[in-house]
């Protein structure tokens, strides 16, 4: 199994990819070499313009990568069969439509630093399914399938590598 340093180098790669057939004017560099996944998170025209034109199915494969969830939980936080996400699988050039290309890049900021601050994707795929009183005795991958959920379990990530614990 890959590392997650491995895998995050895999999807900075598809990023860099994905990136490079976007506009110009949208890149803050017309270069992509050393360009990484954070950066495309940090480039918010560059993320619009990619919620609006839909990720790609490859782009969105090597995101899983990065991320503790399966086949079946991305079918639950997308709100989309897993018989869909096989399908979309088999389609070449498939690219999600823009609600869910949100939410592709939502999880993914929540992966990055969930397995940041956990050091594994284990710890935390384990950490998401604790119920935590800070979250309303929720379990945090409960709060992902909507926006103001995720921003709820990325402020508990962040007081956790602060070393805040409520």
């Amino acid at each position: 199994m890959n590392t997650f340093e491995e895998s995050l180098h895999q999807v900075n790669e598809a990023a860099a990819v994905y990136v490079a057939l976007t506009p110009a004017s949208l890149r803050q560099s017309n270069s992509t070499k050393n360009f990484s996944f954070a950066d495309f998170l940090n480039n918010k025209l560059l993320v619009i313009h990619s919620i609006r034109s839909g990720i790609t199915f490859s782009l969105f494969s090597e995101i899983t990568k990065i991320t503790p969830f399966s086949d079946e939980d991305w079918a639950e936080i997308l709100n989309i069969s897993s018989k869909s996400l096989q399908r979309y699988r088999a389609e070449k050039d498939f690219r999600f439509k823009p609600i869910h290309s949100e939410k592709i890049i939502e999880i993914a900021e929540v992966a990055l630093l969930g397995n940041t601050v956990f050091d594994t994707s284990t710890k935390f795929y384990m950490w998401l399914r604790l119920p935590l009183f800070a979250l309303g005795s929720m379990k945090p991958i409960e709060l992902l399938k909507d926006s103001y959920g995720k921003e709820m379990v990325l402020n508990e990530l962040r007081r956790i590598d602060q070393g805040i614990f409520v």
